[in-house]
């Protein structure tokens, strides 16, 4: 039988439903369409990440609820095949990451707002310092209720976001390796990655080496997803992967070396005829050229299926596959439905009750964003709870 996962705090219980499937949100016969994300193949990712990461730490970044895939399922499955660094974005992510992990080093990106250190004690999460006026008010907490927890430095080499400068860095390292501080972690973001020959990439590398060496005895990372793929010399003692964890592609323009990890689909809830010179959908962007056959699906940009995947008469949307065979979007993507051109396949080849295969098999995740003009990153953080998921966990 399939294997529960811990119990969490959801507004619906997951429900083993088959061999190796948990069930979690609206029923499937109630949802407009079924979210199916592979724990199995997370881990996989995660795994052949590590592998290529040693001997440095492999940590597992799952901010905006795991990338869309659900912080209470995909945490306790990474910890399970071994990972013990999690970095989430802000409190209430840690919060929920640590109703199930308890052992599990818990970093918040975002750093420490105004007077939230005791609550960062509190669940014993650590936060990633990007100031000095934040270090300033970490370093007062730390030495008034000598709080051991830990925290991480967060050095700005390039990103221009968060982060001390690297002058910052070098004027305290003297005082934060002399001085219990409790930084478990110096890091930094690289800023182009994707592209390995960028050059900001050796530029930003020499320059945190350089940091490094004044903060020796305390470990170090700058490696994103992208990072890892450019060699041992960007590993340093810990490598942070967080969308290639999901299947999105860290070598853009190679193949995807890692495994899929979501199959979306939607449900047809009606099949009409449109006449030739007809519109389909708001704004009257799509005019039928021909005698037309739409299925309607129950899907829309509020369940995270992209209002930029929508087609016009100026330039063609994205395609899902219905009856087996890719078919493409007509008209707009609308708040609950879209509208799928099926004039090319048999008459009765789709049906009402029927599932249109929106992102899996050939219609891979980075595809689909790129045919919305956008990253696979903003799709997987889009995706709703409207769907009906199902977990594979074996």
């Amino acid at each position: 039988m399939a294997r529960e996962l811990p119990s969490v705090d959801l507004k619906t219980a997951a429900a083993p439903v088959a061999e190796g499937l948990v069930a979690e949100g609206p029923a499937a016969d109630e949802a407009g369409g079924t979210l199916t994300i592979d724990l199995t193949a997370i881990t996989a990712n995660w795994r052949a990440l590590m592998r290529r990461a040693l001997p440095a730490e492999c940590a597992a970044v799952i901010k905006a609820d795991a990338y869309g895939c659900g912080i209470e399922r995909v945490a306790p499955a990474l910890e399970k095949a071994g990972c013990t660094t999690f970095f989430v974005a802000d409190l209430s992510e840690a919060r929920r990451l640590r109703h199930v992990t308890q052992s599990a080093a818990v970093y918040v990106l975002n750093g420490l707002l105004p007077g939230t250190a005791a609550s960062f004690a509190a669940i014993n999460v650590r936060p990633v310092i990007g100031s000095l006026v934040e270090l300033a008010e970490w370093d007062a907490f730390v030495s008034s209720h000598n709080w051991r927890g830990g925290a991480a430095l967060h050095v700005d080499t390039g990103m221009n976001r968060l982060g001390v400068t690297p002058n910052e860095a070098a004027a305290i390292a003297s005082r934060i390796r002399a001085e219990n501080h409790g930084i478990t972690l110096l890091m930094s973001h690289l800023v182009a990655a994707q592209v390995p020959d960028h050059p900001l990439n050796d530029k930003q590398l020499k320059l945190f080496r350089e940091i490094r060496v004044l903060y020796r005895g305390i470990a170090s990372s700058i490696a994103n997803s992208s990072g890892i793929f450019l060699g041992p010399n960007a590993h340093c003692d810990m490598v942070r992967p967080g969308a290639a964890l999901f299947g999105v592609n860290p070598t853009p323009g190679k193949n995807n070396p890692m495994r899929a990890t979501i199959d979306l689909r939607g449900k047809v809830v009606g099949v009409r005829s449109v006449q030739r010179n007809e519109s389909v959908g708001y704004d009257a962007g799509w005019i039928a050229k021909r005698p037309t056959k739409v299925a309607v699906v129950a899907v829309g940009y509020a369940d995270g299926y992209l209002r930029a995947a929508s087609a016009s008469d100026e330039k063609p949307g994205a395609q899902v596959i219905l009856a087996g065979k890719p078919c493409p979007i007509a008209g707009r993507v609308s708040m609950d439905l879209l509208t799928i051109d099926i004039t090319d396949l048999a008459d009765g080849a789709v049906k009402r009750g029927d599932e249109a295969i929106l992102i899996g098999d050939e219609i891979a995740l980075d595809d689909f964003a790129a045919h919305a003009r956008t990253i696979a990153y903003e799709v997987l953080t889009s995706l709703g709870r409207r769907y009906h998921r199902l977990y594979r966990v074996s």
